[in-house]
């Protein structure tokens, strides 16, 4: 036993954790994505099943950390995409200040949420997400530029705001858009990666000391707040080095492949996660049932005895 934890469960959460990091950076850098939707569904596996913590509970803190665990990631991916030219510096300066409001008001929406309907709402989307994205790889833009001024701090709004909900870096929701106002898949990736360092580091940051005496009761060991900063140390280092792996991969492969790549991973994902999210309630809903058909034969043999 190590940490309360079997020796051998422990090597293999440690490996799970590895292969994440691993899986996580490489696709930042491929895909523009901060790797959240990598983290989350693995964090959440990992805290149910190795630690034995409730789906309500696992699901936040496993936003928590995947935004935390997203800043180093976002940082390889995105001067490794900026290196290249890949950035569009335009709509960041756009972006940013739409993009902390809304990054504020997904935090605190999501702690009055609270996990598992977060996992409902992350499948939800990135199902959504991922079937637009693959059965439009090939489609012709929707519009022929970015809207004005206000309809981008509105985008930027919305996509900050979901996506430190769902704990992901905000590429995912970022490159679609983009692509869908002309701009090019390579910039869009590289624009991603950009907007996820302001997504992830304000979120993190939240999510970290806003719960910092209030941590949920069967939290796994090592979180403060709503992050557990274990399993951050476990992935951070190897999702920094392989993101730029990504990037010099990603660079050599066709846009229409590479949209279809993303549309396919982020899907499989976000099924698993609903399926999740579905299961749980339908759990918790059961013993309600039974409560209420055995309450009434209680009270019977009560007034059998007394009779």
């Amino acid at each position: 036993m190590f940490l309360g934890i079997p020796l051998i469960e422990l090597v293999e959460t440690i490996a799970i954790l590895a292969l994440c990091g691993v899986v996580a950076g490489f696709l930042a850098g491929l895909l523009g994505v901060g790797g959240g939707i990598i983290f989350v569904p693995c964090f959440t596996f990992v805290f149910t099943v190795f630690f034995k913590v409730p789906l309500d509970v696992a699901v936040i803190i496993a936003t928590g950390t995947s935004l935390l665990c997203m800043i180093p990631t976002s940082i390889s991916a995105a001067r490794s995409q900026n290196k290249k030219g890949n950035t569009d510096m335009d709509v960041i300066k756009a972006w940013s200040v739409a993009m902390l409001v809304g990054v504020f008001v997904g935090i605190m929406v999501s702690k009055f949420l609270g996990g598992a309907w977060l996992t409902i709402l992350f499948g939800g989307v990135m199902i959504l997400n991922s079937i637009n994205t693959l059965f439009r790889a090939k489609a012709k833009p929707a519009f022929d530029k970015l809207p004005g001024k206000f309809g981008q701090n509105c985008i930027a709004f919305c996509i900050a705001c979901f996506s430190s909900m769902l704990g992901i870096g905000g590429g995912t929701l970022t490159v679609p858009v983009l692509n869908a106002c002309s701009v090019p898949p390579h910039k869009s990736i590289g624009t991603s990666s950009a907007v996820s360092l302001f997504v992830c580091v304000p979120g993190a940051i939240l999510m970290l000391f806003t719960n910092l005496n209030s941590t949920p009761a069967g939290a796994p060991l090592g979180t403060f707040g709503l992050v557990n900063v274990l399993a951050a140390i476990c992935v951070v280092p190897i999702s920094f080095f392989c993101a730029p792996l990504g990037v010099n991969i990603g660079k050599k492969i066709a846009p229409v492949t590479l949209k279809r790549i993303f549309a396919v991973a982020l899907f499989i994902i976000s099924a698993n996660m609903l399926y999740k999210g579905i299961t749980y309630y339908t759990k918790v809903s059961e013993p309600q049932v039974v409560q209420q058909v055995e309450e009434p034969a209680v009270e019977q043999s009560q007034f059998i005895e007394e009779k």
